[in-house]
């Protein structure tokens, strides 16, 4: 009987040491580097928008990218203005506008005399189009991008290619060095480049152009996906807090978008107005739809080396400036962009296969809630009139120096003065800066002001503060750096704007899925210039040249 039990055992021991080498000796088939890296900004996402309509959301799509990925719940930040092209070029160079230089979407330029945008580059042509939206590349960017750093890296072998409806969202990604760029052209309807990038576009761009696809989506109205009474996370439909499409009497479902695209000119010759489907969550749509031909066409992660997909959703931010946080219309757009990226993320399993790719998901900027809405709920909220305050500003300066023109621009809550002139009239800089800071001090909704000096002198520790050094760039920025109270705006009574160094701006999702990802997440503080060095590493290649990130850890399967 001892004898039996004893082989027993042996045989038992030895099946489940057999087991255990089989199991040890399993070989891992995940490749040692992603074949594709797709980043994804939802432009204008707040982080609550995940929670608040979670139970709205369907499977596959940001359930997917949360129960399958890691969730970094504490992502912001680290500088002011928040905007749509810093916040572009930060993620993708690790650094701030005190070092990249897109210190906002446009800006005053001094040597220029006049206002900039971020992107705008009159020695190119547009490619795709007769309009002079192509005239666009990143030779304002002062700093490489992680996918810069990725073309050196593989010797240019690595493709890199942007996609979005706004240039600036396309552009600021790919970097410098980029294979191409596209963006959405509302005089056509198609997408178009710039000759920075080509001198004509590829046949397949073409041929997706050809197939008219905004003329679709714009030839259906808006219907809520749902129910319109199972928006229970937003406002009634029609409420005073939302703006409306121009022909519309209210801002209520359905949006006839056939009707509200067609214009006519004088001489009753009717156009088609395709930026309308920029304000829809259609927009998305198109975008999901020519983010999968431009991986197919391009056969982006077929290769010998990573290849890199920048995708910025602009529709987000449309719809939240025209409508709110709290409307239908906003929800609903989330709603939509959740099945499209079910249908994103689908195609790129059965295309790569989920270990072959690695994506993130974040935001450019987030939006405060809408302030005559926190007004009426009795919370502090404003709104600055910056005509009436520019105008009160000139007043002053003609009483303190008997010349308004020693002001030469309001823009982005900074001030710029005229340097020659007050050198001129011999006037020391930094006293007129100072009194032009304690001035607007004095006025309602400011809660604070700086001059440049002081910024140069202010320690790298936390809050505000810092926040302003870090967008600070000595020789872009204005001479007054002016913060609004908290959920004070430049912008009109309905909808929603951003640009604050307040945490309803600054706080964003940040989602790791795919290529050795492990399900969890973390409360641990990070910032968004932390995701071009993560990307870096686990790449093992050197960081964009600004970078002052670090490396994100704990979320990598061993």
């Amino acid at each position: 009987m001892i004898k039996h039990f004893l082989r027993l055992s042996f045989i038992f021991c030895f099946v489940i040491s057999a087991q255990a080498g089989n199991t040890s000796d399993k070989k891992d088939d995940t490749p040692a580097k992603p074949k594709l890296i797709i980043g994804i900004v939802i432009d204008q996402m707040r982080y609550d928008y995940i929670t608040r309509f979670w139970d709205k959301f369907g499977d596959g799509g940001f359930k997917e990218l949360v129960g399958e990925g890691f969730f970094f719940r504490n992502t912001t930040y680290n500088y002011v203005p928040t905007f749509t092209g810093p916040g572009h070029a930060s993620i993708y160079t690790g650094t701030s506008p005190a070092t990249h230089g897109i210190i906002a979407n446009d800006w005053f330029d001094r040597t220029e005399n006049k206002m900039v945008y971020c992107t705008d580059d009159k020695t190119v042509q547009t490619v795709g189009s007769t309009s002079a939206a192509g005239q666009m590349s990143p030779s304002r960017l002062l700093a490489s991008t992680v996918t810069d750093e990725l073309k050196l890296f593989s010797n240019m072998r690595s493709k890199v290619i942007g996609i979005s409806l706004k240039d600036r969202g396309a552009i600021m990604p790919a970097g410098h060095l980029a294979n191409a760029a596209y963006w959405f052209d509302g005089t056509t309807g198609g997408w178009i480049s710039s000759t920075y990038y080509m001198s004509d576009l590829p046949d397949w761009v073409k041929k997706f152009n050809e197939k008219k696809m905004a003329d679709k989506y714009l030839s259906k109205d808006w219907e809520t996906l749902l129910s319109i009474k199972e928006y229970t996370e937003s406002l009634a439909d029609d409420n005073k807090y939302e703006g409306k499409f121009t022909g519309e009497i209210s801002p209520t479902f359905p949006h006839k978008l056939s009707g509200l695209a067609i214009l006519k000119n004088q001489a009753s010759t009717q156009t088609t107005n395709y930026d309308l489907i920029r304000s829809t969550p259609f927009g998305n749509s198109l975008l999901k739809d020519f983010a999968i031909e431009t991986i197919e066409s391009e056969k982006m992660g077929k290769g010998e080396n990573t290849d890199f997909l920048t995708v910025s959703f602009s529709s987000t931010d449309y719809v939240g400036h025209m409508y709110g946080p709290n409307s239908i219309e906003l929800e609903d757009t989330y709603l939509r962009l959740d099945k499209d990226l079910k249908e994103f993320i689908l195609f790129l399993n059965n295309y790569l296969g989920k270990d072959n790719y690695v994506l993130f998901l974040t935001a450019d900027h987030a939006a405060v809630n809408t302030p005559s809405y926190l007004q009426d709920v009795k919370l502090p909220a404003g709104y600055l009139d910056v005509a009436a305050k520019f105008n009160e500003l000139k007043a002053f300066m003609i009483d303190e120096y008997r010349d308004d023109s020693l002001l030469l621009s309001f823009s982005n809550d900074q001030l710029f003065l005229n340097h020659p002139l007050i050198a001129k009239k011999k006037l020391d800089l930094a006293s007129v800066r100072k009194a032009t800071a304690n001035y607007m001090l004095s006025m309602d909704g400011i809660a604070d002001a700086y001059t440049a000096d002081e910024i140069h002198n202010i320690p790298a520790t936390d809050g505000i503060p810092l926040y302003l050094k870090n967008g600070y760039n000595a020789k872009r920025s204005g001479d007054v750096l002016l913060v609004l109270q908290p959920a004070w705006v430049e912008f009109g009574k309905t909808g929603t704007t951003h640009g604050s160094p307040y945490m309803y701006d600054r706080h964003v999702p940040l989602l790791f899925y795919g290529w050795k990802v492990k399900n969890g997440e973390t409360f641990k503080a990070n910032s968004i210039t932390d995701i071009a060095p993560t990307i870096s590493s686990f790449m093992k290649m050197e960081y964009p040249n600004g970078c002052i990130g670090n490396p994100l850890t704990g979320f990598l399967k061993e």
